[in-house]
């Protein structure tokens, strides 16, 4: 007896050490049981330390990759990470709009853990034209957001509500702003939807003291991906995520896989058992 599998897209950048963008989206939808196909937009040149190199996909081979996945696949979710150019980001959206390919969950990358630039200013353009305006959710940290709007980085809660709230109106269906580069015991992200945009959820996880943070902003976007594929409603996909990512934090302060800023533990699950 056959059954439908759950599938999750990732377009998004190579990361080579494996931490983050493509790798890390493919292991968290692996470990929460969800299969995963991928386009590469771009690639890195990349370890612990930071980024050396960036080398952008040619627009027309994204767009071959995106036509040989949905020519075949039954996609349930999409979801983006880095995508580097312009052009990239053109031929995502003209991919997303030839096909059905699910909710779609944006990360929009700018910068990386090591503080390198991810995405080019045009591109950022293009993310908030075309992209954002076809998403299901968008999950930018403090500064992607302040980016985004082209305003001061949220310093406290009540910023990040505000901000949270007016990012709505770059047309997506949801917001979860994260606040884990703000200060306190507790990493706080704030959700707001379009359907009750006067309200906001809030989820907290405490913080974990670990240089191991490399990756954490595509694990949780893969991993909300991963939940919507698998059929849970957005906020309980979201927790659910915040979940899966708090633990990779913790069980990943025992990993030892290069110099610098090491990933999480994806795999922290299958390692129990």
């Amino acid at each position: 007896m056959t059954t439908s599998t759950a599938i999750a897209l990732t377009i998004a950048g190579s990361d080579s050490s494996g931490g983050a963008g493509i790798q890390a989206d493919l292991k968290t939808f692996t470990a929460l049981g969800v299969y995963g196909a991928s386009v590469i937009a771009s690639l890195t040149a990349q370890n612990t330390h930071g980024v050396t190199g960036v080398l952008a996909v040619p627009p027309d081979f994204i767009a071959l990759q995106i036509d040989a996945v949905a020519s075949d696949l039954v996609v349930t979710v999409t979801k983006t990470g880095v995508l580097g150019e312009a052009a990239a980001v053109d031929a995502v959206c003209d991919g997303l709009e030839r096909y059905d390919l699910g909710a779609l969950v944006v990360d929009p990358v700018m910068v990386a853990t090591s503080g390198d630039v991810l995405l080019a200013p045009d591109a950022i353009a293009r993310v908030t034209a075309r992209l954002i305006p076809k998403a299901t959710i968008i999950t930018p940290n403090v500064a992607e957001a302040a980016k985004l709007l082209r305003a001061k980085p949220a310093s406290n809660l009540a910023d990040m509500q505000r901000q949270a709230k007016d990012l709505l109106a770059l047309g997506c269906g949801a917001v979860l702003l994260k606040g884990g580069h703000m200060t306190g015991e507790q990493a706080i992200d704030i959700l707001v939807t379009r359907q009750s945009p006067e309200s906001s959820s809030q989820f907290a996880a405490p913080r974990v003291d670990t240089p191991n943070t490399h990756g954490t902003g595509c694990t949780l976007a893969a991993a909300i991906a991963a939940n919507l594929a698998l059929g849970q409603p957005l906020p309980e996909a979201v927790g659910s995520a915040k979940q899966f990512l708090a633990q990779a934090l913790e069980a990943g302060r025992h990993l030892r896989v290069g110099q610098g800023s090491g990933p999480v533990d994806h795999m922290f699950a299958f390692r129990r058992r």
